[in-house]
């Protein structure tokens, strides 16, 4: 007589099939070199307004709010320099300024102690070192008081129009990471690779499309992939 239990003992331990639709293929992406192009055509096509959301009007004004922008939202940078741009004009004004006065006006934006600090700081060295004026290069910026190759790429790009990389904040990491375009974690690192793969020209405005989609589409938590107009082209889309 066969063995009852013989079926049984052989699929012990596995876990059984369940009925359904099976999961679809999808078909192999080109590789990031191919994507970037048509990525950042599509993002372009889609937010066509995307720029620098700090409002400023010349190389200080948006030295000192991207400064204050440090882990804070741009909306409220700008409702803070909205009244601080209208006290403090010129580079002298800032290294004049009382830290405990300063303190207050920017005490919304968070860590007001480091970023006084690195304002009138950034302040009193361009007043010693550059004539009270915000020096156009890389290697200039970065010896200012609070300023580190982010805040230096962003003043190049949006206040000299110059192209010297790529400015990576979450936003632009954790959607470059979806994307496919990096696989590092580290900041420097992740720049190193955009800059390879996007083109100069553009490097001032990837970012500002990468951090439209990700306030818009592509949320941290929530992702609208069905809205997304580089679904089609991002390995991580649920598409």
């Amino acid at each position: 007589m066969p063995n009852a239990g013989g079926k049984d003992r052989k699929n012990r331990g596995q876990t059984p099939r369940r009925p359904g639709k099976a999961k679809a293929k999808r078909t192999k992406l080109p590789t990031a070199a191919e994507r970037i192009g048509p990525i950042i055509g599509g993002l372009a096509e889609r937010y066509p307004e995307a720029r620098c959301s700090l409002d400023h009007q010349d190389p200080l004004e948006l030295l000192v709010a991207t400064i204050l922008s440090a882990r804070c939202t741009d909306v409220r940078v700008n409702i803070v320099t909205k009244t601080l741009f209208q006290k403090y004009r010129t580079a002298n004004d800032y290294a004049a300024a009382d830290p405990a006065v300063f303190e207050e006006e920017i005490k919304s934006t968070g860590f007001f102690h480091n970023k006084t600090k690195s304002v009138l700081g950034m302040a009193n060295a361009l007043v010693a070192r550059f004539g009270g004026r915000v020096p156009d290069t890389m290697d200039d910026l970065v010896t200012l008081p609070g300023v580190g190759r982010k805040t230096a790429n962003v003043v190049l790009g949006n206040a000299f129009g110059k192209d010297e990389g790529v400015v990576v904040d979450t936003h632009v990491a954790r959607i470059a990471a979806l994307l496919g375009l990096t696989r590092e974690t580290d900041p420097v690192k992740i720049e190193q690779d955009l800059m390879v793969l996007v083109p100069r020209a553009q490097w001032t405005l990837f970012p500002h499309l990468l951090i439209h989609h990700g306030r818009a589409v592509c949320i941290a938590r929530r992702p609208k992939c069905g809205e997304c107009a580089v679904a089609e082209l991002c390995p991580s889309a649920a598409v």
